[in-house]
């Protein structure tokens, strides 16, 4: 059976793209969204695990997160992997409750969550290319196993660098829109 799969290929790509629009999605632009902490992973019970998994996070106001921890003992680890998740909100403690005031952005702020965005784009497109080498390798090892001869191999990687080339503009192109919507542009 050949080892090269297009449809994969075409699948895991997009996987890329889908990510980044979540993780860009986490991104804020001035309202307290529950999707603020979406990329935010807390260190419990041995693991590493999403917020959500954890707590319950709700908006109760418009400039206002809350985090509900539900086992107390993980209030401290919640509450630091905010703080260290980058996207400057700092949690008040209240119990079992966490408090998150969105402050107004600043302008070194919009510059701070652009220049997040664009690490995110980075981070998606250096998935890509890592699909990309996969499907050059699976079309190498096809090669050696005589599934098809090397113009063939050639043809199918000039259709990987093509489809490759079309994701990354496609992450390009989001990653832009939300800078020039974080920016106010």
């Amino acid at each position: 059976m050949p080892a090269y799969d297009k449809a994969d290929l075409e699948r895991r790509m997009n996987g890329a793209t889908e990510a980044l629009k979540h993780d860009l999605a986490g991104l804020r632009t001035g309202r307290a969204s529950t999707a603020l902490l979406d990329p935010v992973t807390v260190e419990v019970y041995g693991s590493h695990m999403p917020l959500n998994q954890v707590a319950t996070v709700s908006v109760p106001e418009p400039r206002m997160l809350s985090v509900q921890v539900w086992d107390k003992t993980n209030v401290g680890p919640v509450e630091k992997a905010i703080r260290s998740a980058g996207l400057g909100l700092n949690p008040i403690n209240d119990g079992n409750t966490l408090r998150l005031p969105i402050p107004d952005l600043t302008e070194e702020r919009r510059k701070e969550l652009a220049k997040l965005a664009g690490q995110y784009a980075e981070k998606a497109r250096i998935a890509v290319r890592n699909v990309r080498r996969d499907g050059n390798d699976s079309l190498k090892i096809d090669e050696k196993k005589g599934v098809f001869g090397e113009d063939d191999r050639k043809r199918l990687e000039t259709e990987i660098q093509k489809l490759t080339d079309k994701t990354i503009a496609d992450i390009d192109a989001a990653a832009s829109a939300k800078e020039k919507e974080i920016l106010g542009k």
